[in-house]
Parts: structure tokens; C-alpha cells; sequence
């Protein structure tokens, strides 16, 4: 399996339906009391591309993204858009919406990365598909430009030309992607039914970067 790196038509993308998906294993006791436990530490993401279908252009978008890729062999951007900034949905991106390390005086490579809050608890995402020409950094508390930190898009590491001090807060701001594949290899389409207001079921699931 290869990642193409590409994303799935925004146009399409819009209307589909998903979100984050986590795993949880239960298990009852005699006294009524659960014992609950998971085996993921991260959560996947889980979308159905058919729901953006609107007209009949549409599907041929979508059958010649999914041919291209060959079913399920190879995976692709996908932009979720109920969550794909680092900044609030009402605010602009800066170079300082999220944490991205701090400085050591030796290490040069951080990784991008969301930090969900509520209440007490927090969640930390690692962001492998930043969208490039969005991303934004900022060395303790003044933002920087290239040269002076670059981006490797592929694995959504920022990299410094030189280290920075120790003790220095690293934030950063950015667009991302999701990296996915088509979680079937059939897709079925009744153009009657499709004209009827049906649209067919195209699941797309989070692939492991």
C-alpha cells in the first residue's frame, strides 16, 4: 500500500458525514459494576464519502478518485471539516494556537500536533498531514519565517535550522488533512435510485501514519 498525495475533492467532502471513532471493551460484573478498558490509545476517524453526492458529475468524480486509487490499496488526503484547523472555528490560525515542544538546545525536529482540552483531561493528536502553505511557528513568543523552520508535509515534523534554547515554548498554527483510504473495494450504484435522492454508501476510514 502507498500514500498518494492527494486530496479527496472538497467539493465532495463537505457534505459527508463522520467523525472520531474510540474503542472501548466492557465488561460487566455480578454486582452490576462495569469494568472498562481500551486497547486504543488513539482514536480513528471514520467518514462516508457517498453522503456528498449531489449531482450525477458527482459520481464520476468519485469513481475515478476511488479507481485511481484502487479500492482500498492506497490511501489519500481527506479534509474533515467539522476539524481541520488548530485554531477555534470562529477564530484565525496564528503561530500560537498550539503547543509544539520545548527547546532543549539540541533537539531540531518537532512533531505537529492538536491538543483537545475539557475540564481536567486533554487529548493530544499528532497532525501528519498539515496543508502545505498554512502552517505557522513561533519560537518563544515571536513567530518565525522560512528559513528559519521548515516543514516536511509528508510527516507533519517542523524542523529548525538550528536548535532551539532550552527551556524556549514552541507553538505553532496550521490547516491539516487526514490521511485515510476507502474502507471498501465495491461500489453500487443505482442510477434510479440515485435520482430518487439515494445516494450509495462510500465508507473512508483513518489509516495509521
Amino acid at each position: 500500500m502507498a500514500f498518494h498525495d492527494i486530496r479527496f475533492p472538497v467539493s465532495l467532502s463537505f457534505g459527508a458525514l463522520g467523525g472520531p471513532e474510540r474503542r472501548t471493551e466492557i465488561v460487566e460484573l455480578a454486582n452490576g459494576h462495569e469494568e472498562r478498558n481500551t486497547p486504543w490509545a488513539q482514536s480513528r476517524r471514520r467518514y462516508d464519502a457517498g453522503t456528498g453526492l449531489r449531482a450525477l458529475e458527482d459520481l464520476d468524480v468519485l469513481i475515478a478518485f476511488f479507481e485511481a486509487r484502487a479500492g482500498m490499496l492506497h490511501a489519500f488526503r481527506w479534509k474533515d471539516w467539522g476539524d481541520f484547523r488548530s485554531a477555534p472555528a470562529s477564530g484565525p490560525i496564528t503561530a500560537f494556537d498550539q503547543p509544539l515542544g520545548t527547546g532543549d538546545g539540541v533537539t531540531q525536529e518537532f512533531q505537529l500536533s492538536k491538543r483537545y482540552v475539557s475540564g481536567a483531561q486533554s487529548y493530544l493528536r499528532a497532525i501528519t498531514k498539515p496543508v502545505p502553505g498554512t502552517v505557522r511557528v513561533a519560537v518563544g513568543g515571536d513567530e518565525l519565517a522560512a528559513p528559519a523552520f521548515s516543514l516536511d508535509t509528508a510527516t507533519g515534523r517542523v524542523g529548525f535550522a538550528s536548535p532551539p534554547a532550552a527551556g524556549v515554548e514552541l507553538r505553532a498554527g496550521f490547516e491539516f488533512d487526514v490521511p485515510v483510504r476507502f474502507d471498501t473495494d465495491l461500489i453500487q450504484v443505482s442510477l434510479a435510485t440515485f435520482n430518487a435522492g439515494a445516494v450509495p454508501k462510500v465508507p473512508v476510514i483513518e489509516v495509521r501514519i
